[in-house]
């Protein structure tokens, strides 16, 4: 269902009244969210400033929202998408291609066997196990192969997916990537990894870029540095992985034209690497920015955590949750073994 505006179709973004009430609730929940961070009992937790934001987005998403959706809908989902990548390319500026070389091949190829191992689960066991029709278990197969949501709305064109299944596996992706969200951080200190370790893990599995930037981040920014290079290297794949996908799909009339979405904030945070590691720009301007950065994504927190309704999880079935918790499971387990084996191999 679209959410109409409630100032004329034609009107500016900027001069839409939804979109400036969406983009103040957005920043009220992220100040808010900081602030409850910082307070001593939830600091003691190790919970950062996104994490809190977007959990106070989940709460007031499924309570309070849905009576004023219709008056900031623009905002919040400006905040979800726009803002959102914007915060991911500015995360380049805490990156450098130094960095990005302590990942090389191995991480390369990390990512590359999960994608690959995570989708061909999905499309067997979605098939012949849980009697999924072809269509929902490619894409919650690219979903938690990718990128979550992005790569759901990717695939589709390609599978030429309905609507009510690509709504069903973008909620599936999204609850399982948020509970990764939450999970990873505690099972650190026992998953004998280091900080380095742990961020490559966390980028090849998790479901989400903001989902990977929380996750990292409640542990070190040495972690999430190294997460996010990491899931970066996944979305770009995104595009390979399409071509191939396009390539084995039956032609079907004009749809197997279909246009290929490529994922550009992916090439601008490399963009933004690149200035950071030649040093371009002063110091206090990358500072700046990097607090920039913080603001815009956990006003995307709390627009991802509004729009996490659990009605439309309930409504998605059991089968479509029980392929997607499976494929949790093989990220979190089989995705620990991965690292650990590409790790070893290529040391």
């Amino acid at each position: 269902m679209t959410i109409s505006s409630p100032t004329h179709p034609g009107t500016p973004h900027y001069r839409n009244s939804a979109w400036w009430l969406g983009l103040a609730l957005t920043g009220a929940l992220a100040a808010a969210g900081t602030c409850t961070a910082g307070l001593h009992g939830i600091e003691r937790l190790g919970l950062s400033g996104l994490t809190v934001t977007i959990a106070l987005g989940i709460l007031a998403g499924n309570t309070v929202f849905p009576r004023v959706a219709t008056r900031t809908a623009a905002g919040v989902d400006f905040s979800k998408s726009t803002l959102l990548r914007t915060g991911i390319v500015l995360y380049g500026f805490r990156i450098s291609f130094q960095q990005i070389a302590e990942v090389g091949w191995t991480g390369a190829m990390i990512d590359a066997s999960m994608i690959t191992l995570t989708f061909l689960i999905a499309v067997q066991l979605g098939t012949r196990l849980f009697r999924l029709d072809r269509q929902t278990a490619m894409l919650i197969g690219a979903g938690s192969a990718i990128c979550g949501a992005a790569a759901v709305m990717a695939t589709e064109p390609v599978v030429r997916g309905q609507a009510h299944k690509v709504s069903v596996a973008v909620a599936t992706v999204v609850l399982f990537g948020t509970v990764a969200m939450f999970l990873y951080p505690p099972l650190y200190s026992h998953l004998g990894l280091s900080q380095h370790a742990f961020g490559i893990f966390a980028g090849s599995t998790i479901h989400e870029v903001a989902q990977v930037i929380v996750a990292g981040k409640s542990v070190s920014d040495e972690a999430a540095g190294m997460a996010v290079i990491e899931k970066m290297l996944r979305v770009m794949m995104l595009a390979p992985f399409l071509l191939v996908l396009s390539a084995a799909m039956p032609a079907h009339g004009s749809a197997s034209h279909a246009r290929l979405m490529i994922p550009w904030f992916a090439l601008l945070f490399i963009g933004a690497s690149a200035i950071n590691s030649l040093r371009l720009l002063p110091p206090i301007v990358v500072d700046w920015l990097n607090q920039l950065d913080m603001l815009l994504l956990a006003m995307a927190m709390a627009a991802l955590g509004l729009r996490t309704h659990v009605g439309e999880i309930r409504r998605a079935g059991i089968r479509p949750l029980l392929l997607a918790a499976t494929l949790f499971v093989f990220l979190v387990l089989g995705g620990y073994e991965v690292n650990r084996l590409i790790t070893h191999w290529l040391a």
